[in-house]
């Protein structure tokens, strides 16, 4: 690891955090945890203000170390702020009579949702106006918008915390008129019953922040009456609720990582009861997709990279099921967008996306081809059934974001937008490639790499790996007009295909979770290593960056390759594994137990502790670090990066530089207007930047 003699840090004494000795005794192993109190703030506990005045002090402490960069940072926020073509359309979609589309305007940090009837050349009627509704707040996200059946109410959802936690507002499009039917406490989403006068949706736990009940409401009548329709009695599935694009069905779903539950409800009905579609089975996942004459199933059922399989409407138990496609070993069915006359199927192979149409008539299946060895499709906007055309997105590490529209009779396209990077962009400067890397057991895991022509590829490039690698989640490559700034200054960008996603089909999921976890971590150090060998770049200049689970990642990198890199970005790192998957009360921690292990159980405990960030920590020389962290993160508390702070602190030798950053007013995703989440980025740029010596 290159030292730190070339760059000026100023002489500022880093925050030491108080201990207080806390005791874990389980499975017969005791762990005394000396920041175990930092959880005070979230628990409302004693040393609540302790907390609060020890993150102050840590972004103190950023600030002074990273003083010399602020007129840098600020130009690279306006260098990425003046890429973004700040008046712009989204790309209209037709949906019962109306185009709807969102607008943005000069200066504004948000949006306008809007609609036309029956023509682009008809008025304009503003539903929401979002710049307007989000003023005097330091965050504001809207969501969830959905029109009733007869297209005069507006049910949409609100967070101002940042903690996921979204209250459903209903809005009277012909009158204006907001109703007073709020809905706290949810997921955000509401439905529709074809009466115009019913919704459900999908309730959260205040506390745990779990999905745990669909509830159904009357407008007009007090929320507290709602009635609940299904609840969830096991508390490691997610549950949700939604409409099949023909419009018949209401459907609910709970699923975990391992087994599915479908139950259905006729649209027209809304008072009657939900029925099961198939009673969930272990180890079983399968959605559901209605048709006019028959229920399409997507299913693992003995087929691990998914299968298609069909059923009456009145006949859905599992005895009825029979084949639609076929199982392939080397394919992974992701998803299935339904038309009336065609299905267009979302599959994975060779680590790539691609798509499918299948004509329903002629049972004739046809493939689009995208040309580049390195990119992501997916099925855009497509609320319409009865209609031949196919909305997908398309973007490559050097094709901007692009939305296509395609003819899935005569197979023609037409390029509907494409995002306008401002500045003259020109992909024919950058170079794309992919590349694999044999990995310790054998395995040859992906690497997609970008950078601009003319990189010199001697090992002296600076290059930041990127990868994330859990939940199945696959890390495809796209486009990022804020990624010039890096690649413009000579980085050379590495996105990791590593085990723990699904890039390579189910069993890489399956071969990078619970008892297996540890091949995550190690696909990324062998891909580094690989990187180094290949003269791409050299550990002096090779630099990590993952968030949420990839800031896992982060904190296992460290620790067991830290000579490798040179710098480490960890985004609101799940770090102190442990402890957070032994305290129910914390968010979302039940629902993890299928991806992470449950730690009251002996084996995992023990496997979990020994990869564990927060538990692995030692004396020795530790990268260059930067850890960013928001104070009302929902999906990883805050307590988890500050305690890893902390501890790391106390134990690290050498002279690395360890910032931890703290957003005092936002959550898991950053900052929600459009602009202010680049200021983020500028911060880690700059900090990149100051490493490599470039100071401009």
């Amino acid at each position: 690891m290159q030292d730190n003699k070339n760059v000026q840090w100023p002489e500022v004494s880093a925050p030491i955090a108080a201990t207080y000795p806390y005791k874990r005794q389980i499975h017969g192993d005791t762990v005394v945890d000396n920041y175990y109190w930092m959880i005070d703030y979230f628990k409302k506990g004693p040393r609540s203000e302790a907390v609060i005045n020890y993150l102050n002090e840590e972004n103190a402490y950023t600030t002074a170390m990273l003083k010399d960069t602020e007129s840098f940072q600020e130009d690279l926020f306006r260098e990425m702020k003046f890429r973004i073509k700040e008046k712009d359309v989204s790309v209209p979609y037709f949906k019962n009579g109306y185009y709807y589309y969102s607008r943005t305007e000069e200066g504004y940090q948000y949006f306008k949702f809007c609609r036309k009837k029956g023509s682009l050349d008809a008025d304009e009627e503003l539903l929401l106006d979002i710049d307007n509704l989000a003023e005097g707040y330091a965050y504001y996200t809207a969501k969830g918008f959905s029109i009733s059946p007869d297209n005069r109410l507006l049910a949409f959802s609100v967070d101002t915390v940042s903690r996921r936690e979204y209250t459903i507002y209903i809005k009277n499009l012909e009158s204006g008129e907001i109703y007073p039917d709020r809905i706290a406490n949810t997921e955000g989403t509401a439905i529709w019953g074809n009466d115009n006068q019913t919704l459900f949706y999908t309730a959260k736990n205040p506390v745990t922040l779990l999905s745990e009940k669909i509830m159904r409401h009357s407008l007009g009548t007090d929320v507290s009456a709602d009635v609940c329709v299904y609840e969830e009695r096991d508390n490691t599935n997610y549950i949700a609720v939604g409409k099949s694009k023909n419009g018949k069905y209401i459907i609910i779903s709970s699923e975990s990582t391992l087994s599915s539950e479908i139950w259905l409800l006729d649209a027209d009905l809304p008072n009657d009861d939900f029925k099961v579609f198939q009673p969930r089975r272990n180890d079983v996942l399968y959605t559901v997709v209605p048709l006019e004459d028959r229920f399409l199933i997507l299913t693992n059922d003995e087929a691990i990279n998914f299968r298609v399989m069909q059923c009456p409407l009145d006949k859905t138990g599992l005895e009825h099921w029979t084949t639609f496609l076929a199982h392939r070993p080397d394919v992974l069915v992701s998803d299935i967008e339904e038309f009336k006359s065609f299905l267009a199927i979302a599959e994975r192979k060779d680590g790539l996306t691609q798509l499918a149409i299948y004509n329903l008539g002629s049972q004739e299946q046809h493939y689009l081809d995208f040309g580049e060895v390195a990119y992501t499709v997916y099925p855009g906007i497509n609320v319409e059934y009865n209609t031949e055309s196919l909305r997908y997105g398309y973007t490559s590490l050097v094709t901007p974001s692009s939305v296509y529209e395609y003819n899935m009779r005569d197979r023609s396209k037409v390029l509907l937008k494409q995002q306008e990077v401002l500045g003259g962009y020109d992909r024919t400067a950058y170079k794309t490639e992919r590349i694999y890397a044999s990995v310790r057991d054998g395995v040859k895991v992906p690497i997609s790499l970008v950078y601009k022509k003319g990189t010199k590829l001697d090992g002296t490039a600076p290059l930041l790996q990127y990868a994330y690698g859990s939940y199945g989640a696959s890390m495809d490559p796209s486009f990022s007009s804020n990624r010039l700034s890096l690649l413009d200054r000579g980085f050379i960008y590495a996105l990791a295909h590593i085990r723990g996603g699904e890039e390579m089909g189910r069993q890489w999921y399956e071969d990078g979770k619970m008892m297996h976890k540890m091949n995550t971590f190690n696909d990324f150090v062998d891909c580094g290593r690989h990187l180094i060998e290949q003269g791409y770049t050299s550990p002096a200049h090779l630099y990590a960056q993952g968030g949420s689970a990839g800031g896992l990642l982060m904190g296992v990198v460290a620790n067991i390759a830290a000579a490798q890199y040179h710098g480490i970005i960890a985004q609101v790192p799940f770090v102190d594994v442990v402890n957070t998957m032994l305290d129910e009360t914390i968010p979302l921690t039940t629902n993890e137990y299928d991806e992470w292990g449950n730690p009251n159980l002996s084996d995992a405990y023990f496997y979990m502790k020994s990869y564990s960030p927060y538990e692995n920590i030692e004396p020795k020389e530790y990268p260059n670090m930067l850890v960013t962290t928001g104070l009302h993160d929902s999906q990883v508390q805050y307590f988890e990066p500050a305690k890893w702070v902390a501890k790391l602190r106390t134990a690290k030798t050498g002279k690395s530089v360890l910032l931890l950053k703290t957003d005092m007013d936002y959550g898991h995703g950053g900052a929600s207007g459009r602009f202010d989440y680049l200021k983020e980025i500028a911060l880690e740029y700059a900090f990149l930047f100051k490493l490599e010596g470039i100071d401009h």
